[in-house]
């Protein structure tokens, strides 16, 4: 795939997890790399396979055994655009193509079925179903009529803490409202807020109201740094990938 891969141990210093294995993509002088971190206790436990690799396509499924937990994650790997990229795939996908659709939201399938969309064009970024940037998928919804003074201008949907796609025109509708913090990237709810604001260990200026799992819809560009910039025409309802299905990824939020 032409990829580094480096497995090391946590530092004492991480606020992650030291009971659990992560992975993750790393950046150092030479560039980025896919780095496997297993703390000391569970190095006998960990077994690392290649389920199959696509070096055309520089994409390959990892499958990651911790028998000491009798639990086996998989995860898709490869280069996407501009970057390298790990994501965590539900079920049991044995090939790069299954774990592909797996990724794919139920309405992303439901949109391929009804464009008669085939195997090879779903696998696009763009084709009659939808667009897709990264983690996120826009599915045309050409009937939905927003009030203009409910569009939201320039507004960022992120999972996690991870670096933000940028809507240049949004609307959103339901969902629950959350406040979000670096050391709380998937939001809390205001009870919890108001707890962590009374014990003073967090600058006020640092938090911002979001959205929870709201429905989305874009129109306009969407931008990211590690994406070509797309342009939708017409509102597309916005979906995001699979990966919150996993276990390793059930903490992860959609966040508007």
């Amino acid at each position: 795939m032409g990829a580094r891969f480096r497995i090391t141990e946590p530092s004492a210093s991480r606020r992650e997890r030291r009971d659990n294995y992560a992975i993750d993509i790393k950046k150092d002088r030479k560039g980025k790399f896919f780095e496997l971190r297993i703390p000391g206790a569970m190095e006998q436990d960990i077994e690392v396979d290649i389920l199959q690799k696509t070096p055309a396509e520089r994409h390959l499924l990892l499958l990651v055994k911790n028998h000491g937990r009798k639990q086996k994650d998989r995860f898709l790997c490869g280069h996407d655009e501009r970057s390298w990229f790990v994501a965590a795939v539900p079920g049991n996908a044995s090939t790069v193509a299954q774990a592909r659709e797996a990724l794919k939201p139920a309405a992303v399938r439901v949109a391929q079925g009804v464009a008669r969309v085939s195997a090879r064009k779903g696998n696009l970024r763009k084709n009659d179903a939808f667009r897709r940037q990264g983690e996120w998928f826009f599915i045309p919804a050409p009937e939905m009529v927003v009030d203009p003074k409910q569009i939201l201008r320039n507004e960022p949907i992120r999972r996690g803490g991870g670096k933000a796609h940028m809507l240049q025109e949004a609307y959103r509708t339901g969902g629950e409202r959350v406040y979000v913090h670096p050391k709380y990237p998937n939001g809390i709810q205001e009870s919890e807020f108001r707890v962590v604001i009374g014990r003073g260990d967090t600058s006020q200026s640092e938090w911002r109201v979001m959205v929870r799992n709201a429905a989305v819809y874009a129109r306009g560009s969407v931008r990211h740094l590690d994406h070509k910039t797309i342009t939708l025409h017409c509102w597309h309802r916005v979906h995001m990938n699979t990966e919150t299905q996993t276990r390793t990824m059930a903490l992860v939020a959609f966040l508007d």
